[in-house]
């Protein structure tokens, strides 16, 4: 009976204890995120091509062919070299997930020198490359990263980084997110022309279609969805499917293709008319934004989430009409037109109503 009352006194004074260390415990998950006991225990190391931490880039010359345009860090925030101004947040979100990935994604596979001839950097698109990215650190050092084709199955990039004597696989998404960041950038950058700016205005779309590759329209209250097969035709995903073997295959309509192709393109050149200004949820309704009449939901490639949900409200007048990036862009107004092309895509590939 002794040894009984002593495991239950014991046993007491052990609950509150474990109580209180499981209450600890919580409190440091809450305000630290991590494990105590895994902190400066897991150690992470960048299996990268680019040695340089994203933190400690200075300066990023993205080019593509001839065309190139210099990025700069300043603070927390990145410009465009030569323009006054920060550039968009979405943008910097996208320059940093580019560097972030050359530094973190290993190559699947190395091609050694001994592999290599003279003509290979042409058969792997690196002569020239289609992209390249000049990352340059806080001490000076940079290294010159050249994107080139997509291997045979379309699943990585061949890259080749400056003075290594070597080629590697990278996978797509890493080449595929250095390209959408320069198509960014010479857009933010085009938007100060003479042509462009000389009307006042500025693109709607933050990066152009050649680098958007499924898109969803919502109208009338049915969603139509298009996609591009993989040679980058595009098609209206719907009832387009040839099962063989398993595999499901999109067959694009080359006269649809066509239609389709037309419509999307022109939003390239798409531009803000006038701005109105930020608006809350209880002033989108004076817009017709909080019932749209019309949603663009625009998806890049190797992504579920959309890069940019573009919302038509109400006409402001007979030519313009309300429109916005959602949920944190400023009303605009755009040509009516813009709506109306969508529309008329949509009679046009059998989608209307």
């Amino acid at each position: 009976m002794t040894e009984q009352a002593a495991t239950r006194g014991k046993a007491q004074w052990l609950m509150p204890l474990l109580a209180a260390l499981l209450v600890a415990l919580l409190g440091v998950l809450i305000a630290s995120g991590q494990w105590p006991e895994l902190r400066s225990k897991v150690a992470f190391a960048p299996k990268g091509l680019v040695t340089t931490a994203p933190a400690d880039v200075r300066r990023v010359e993205i080019r593509s062919g001839s065309d190139g345009v210099a990025l700069l860090r300043k603070g927390s925030e990145w410009t465009i070299e030569g323009l006054d101004g920060a550039v968009p947040a979405e943008f910097g979100s996208h320059l940093e997930t580019a560097l972030r990935l050359v530094n973190v994604s290993g190559p699947v596979r190395e091609i050694p020198a001994s592999e290599l001839t003279a003509t290979s950097f042409a058969a792997f698109g690196l002569d020239p490359p289609v992209t390249v990215g000049v990352i340059e650190a806080g001490d000076g050092s940079s290294t010159a990263v050249n994107f080139g084709a997509l291997n045979p199955a379309s699943t990585s990039h061949y890259v080749r980084i400056a003075g290594r004597p070597a080629v590697y696989l990278l996978p797509r998404h890493v080449g595929e997110e250095w390209r959408v960041t320069s198509d960014m950038a010479r857009r933010l950058r085009g938007q100060t022309e003479t042509g462009l700016a000389g009307r006042g205005k500025s693109l709607l779309l933050p990066v152009s279609m050649a680098q958007v590759w499924a898109l969803e329209i919502v109208f009338a209250g049915r969603l139509t969805r298009f996609e591009r097969d993989p040679d980058g035709t595009w098609f209206r995903h719907l009832s387009q499917h040839n099962h063989a073997a398993g595999n499901v295959v999109h067959a694009a309509d080359p006269e649809q293709a066509r239609i389709i192709d037309a419509a999307l393109r022109a939003f390239d050149a798409t531009a803000v008319e006038t701005r109105v200004g930020t608006a809350g949820a209880s002033q989108l309704a004076r817009y017709g934004l909080n019932l749209p009449s019309l949603i663009m939901l625009v998806f890049l490639r190797d992504s579920s989430a959309p890069l940019a949900r573009l919302e038509f409200g109400a006409p402001s007048d007979s030519l313009d009409r309300y429109a916005r990036l959602a949920p944190d862009g400023a009303v605009v107004t755009v040509a009516e037109f813009e709506m109306r092309r969508l529309t008329e895509l949509l009679r046009a590939v059998g989608a209307g109503s």
